[in-house]
C-alpha cells in the first residue's frame, strides 16, 4: 500500500510503499477512502506533541470500508463503512475507564499518534472504536465529523445551557459546531485571527451573530466561550469576554503558554477548563445527531500524495472548513 509517513518530527512526510498491515482478533482491516487533516497532526509534525510512535502514519479522522476482520470482532461486518477517531484504544480496567471517563484512560492509545492512522491506503483499528456512518454523508464530508465534530461536540457540551457562546478560532470544529448551536437556537460570536476578513465572512455566512478579531471584546457579555485555536493568550481574552459564572473551554490537545492574568477576570465564579479526547458515547451521540440537523461540512480536498501541502495550508490559515485527503 501507499502511505505518507512521518520519520522524524519537524520533517515533511514521505510517500512510501508498505505491506498492508496485519490485524489482531479484535481489530478490523480498513480500506481508507478519506482522512481529514487536523491541527493535532500539525502539533505532532512540529514536535509540539512529543514521543509519537516513529515512523508514524498520521491521520485520525478516517473514513473507509472494512475489508477483513478478526475472529473476536462484534457488531461489524465486512463491507461496512466506518469512521475511526482519535481515541483508538482504552484498557477498560483503570479507574477512569471504570468510572465512564475512558477519555482519560491511563493506558489510552491514539490513532495517528501511538497507532498508525489514515494517511494511507489501508489501516487497522480496534473494533470498539469504529463508528458506523450515516449513508447521507459522502466520504469527504463524513471525515471531519470524526474529530472536528466529535471533540468539538464534547467541548460544546461543557458550556451547559449557555445561550451566547464565543468561538475563538473558526476552523474545522467551529464551522461544524456553529450549525449545532444554530439548530438549538443559540447565538455564536466568532473570533478570528486579526485581519482575517474571509474567516469572519465565512462565520457570518454560517449564522454567526457577530464576528470580529480575537483581540476584540464582543458587543455584549457571553455565557461561555470555546477556544479552538492553540493560542494561550486567548485564555485571558475569553475570560474577559464572558460574564459572571461564564465558562471558558480549551478544546485543543496542545496550546501555547497561557500568560499571567489578574484574578479579577476569573472571579465571580467564572470557570476555566480543558477538554481531553472523546468517549465512545460522545461519538455515538454526535454521529446520530449530525444527520438530523443536518450538519454540512465544508471540505478542501487534497490527494493523499499532497498531505504536506494540506498540512502547510492548515498551518497558514488557508483552509475554510476542513482539509481532507482523498485516498484513491
Amino acid at each position: 500500500m501507499r502511505a505518507m509517513i512521518l520519520e522524524a518530527q519537524s520533517q515533511p512526510l514521505r510517500l512510501v510503499d508498505l505491506p498492508i498491515p496485519s490485524y489482531s482478533p479484535k481489530q478490523v482491516l480498513i480500506r481508507v477512502h478519506a482522512c481529514a487533516v487536523c491541527r493535532t497532526d500539525l502539533h505532532i509534525v512540529d514536535g509540539e506533541l512529543t514521543h509519537p510512535k516513529l515512523p508514524l502514519i498520521l491521520g485520525h479522522q478516517i473514513v473507509g470500508t472494512i475489508e477483513a476482520m478478526g475472529a473476536k470482532v462484534e457488531n461489524l461486518r465486512v463491507g461496512q463503512r466506518v469512521g475511526v477517531p482519535w481515541l483508538g484504544y482504552t484498557c477498560n480496567s483503570c479507574p477512569y475507564c471504570l468510572s465512564r471517563r475512558e477519555n482519560l484512560c491511563d493506558y489510552a492509545e491514539f490513532t495517528g499518534y501511538n497507532l498508525d492512522g489514515g494517511f494511507a491506503e489501508y489501516t487497522v483499528a480496534d473494533h470498539r472504536f469504529c463508528f458506523p456512518l450515516d449513508p447521507s454523508y459522502p466520504d469527504l464530508q463524513a471525515a471531519p465529523l470524526l474529530c472536528g465534530g466529535l471533540i468539538g461536540y464534547r467541548a460544546y457540551n461543557m458550556t451547559g445551557d449557555a445561550q451566547k457562546i464565543g468561538f475563538y478560532g473558526f476552523g474545522s470544529s467551529a464551522h461544524i459546531l456553529i450549525q449545532l448551536a444554530r439548530y438549538q437556537n443559540r447565538q455564536v460570536f466568532a473570533f478570528t485571527r486579526p485581519g482575517d476578513i474571509a474567516g469572519r465572512e465565512f462565520a457570518r455566512q454560517l449564522g454567526a451573530t457577530w464576528a470580529g478579531d480575537s483581540d476584540m471584546l464582543p458587543p455584549e457579555p457571553l455565557d461561555a466561550a470555546i477556544i479552538f485555536a492553540p493560542v494561550g493568550k486567548l485564555v485571558p481574552a475569553a475570560l474577559r469576554a464572558v460574564g459572571k459564572g461564564g465558562v471558558v473551554v480549551c478544546a485543543g490537545i496542545h496550546m501555547s503558554d497561557i500568560p499571567s492574568f489578574p484574578y479579577s477576570i476569573l472571579w465571580e465564579e467564572r470557570v476555566l477548563r480543558s477538554v481531553a479526547n472523546l468517549t465512545r458515547q460522545d461519538g455515538e451521540e454526535f454521529l446520530a445527531l449530525a444527520p438530523q440537523i443536518p450538519i454540512h461540512t465544508e471540505v478542501n480536498a487534497f490527494p493523499l500524495t499532497q498531505a504536506n501541502q494540506a498540512l502547510e495550508a492548515l498551518r497558514n490559515g488557508k483552509i475554510e472548513g476542513s482539509a481532507v485527503l482523498v485516498v484513491e
